[in-house]
């Protein structure tokens, strides 16, 4: 009998075909995991060249992930990009991995979707409001 859960055979979806998330998806692969990616039309062209898996759609993105990993920036038009309606498509066992920033969630969309236990589990490293940070001059 093991201890904790296997990666192998699980899917981790990347959004964002960029350097990082090309990154993680080839670590994650070692593990025998499944890596589709979901991005922008221009990142999804630019996968498709590359013969990088991508999910089918954006709801199959989030519905078929046992895990999700956000790798995206933080501009006008990422605000938000992850809505309540993403996340509650999100599988009751799956883990969100959230370490971009945090406004790229519909605002508060995260803690509801949390309460309503979709996803199970998620690991955030982000700040609602930035801490700032303290110059010193030189």
């Amino acid at each position: 009998m093991g201890v904790g859960r296997s990666l192998r055979g699980k899917t981790l979806g990347i959004y964002r075909y960029g350097r990082i998330g090309t990154t993680v998806a080839e670590l994650c692969r070692v593990f025998g995991m499944n890596v589709p990616f979901w991005a922008s039309d221009g990142f999804r062209a630019r996968a498709r060249e590359d013969r990088v898996q991508m999910a089918s759609g954006r709801d199959a993105f989030f519905e078929t992930s046992d895990a999700i990993s956000l790798h995206l920036r933080l501009y006008p038009s990422t605000r938000g990009i992850v809505t309540a309606d993403n996340l509650t498509r999100i599988k009751p066992t799956a883990l969100l991995v959230f370490t971009s920033r945090a406004p790229l969630i519909e605002p508060g969309a995260l803690v509801a979707a949390l309460r309503a236990g979709r996803p199970g589990i998620a690991i955030v490293a982000v700040y609602e409001d930035e801490p700032l940070r303290e110059t010193i001059p030189c």
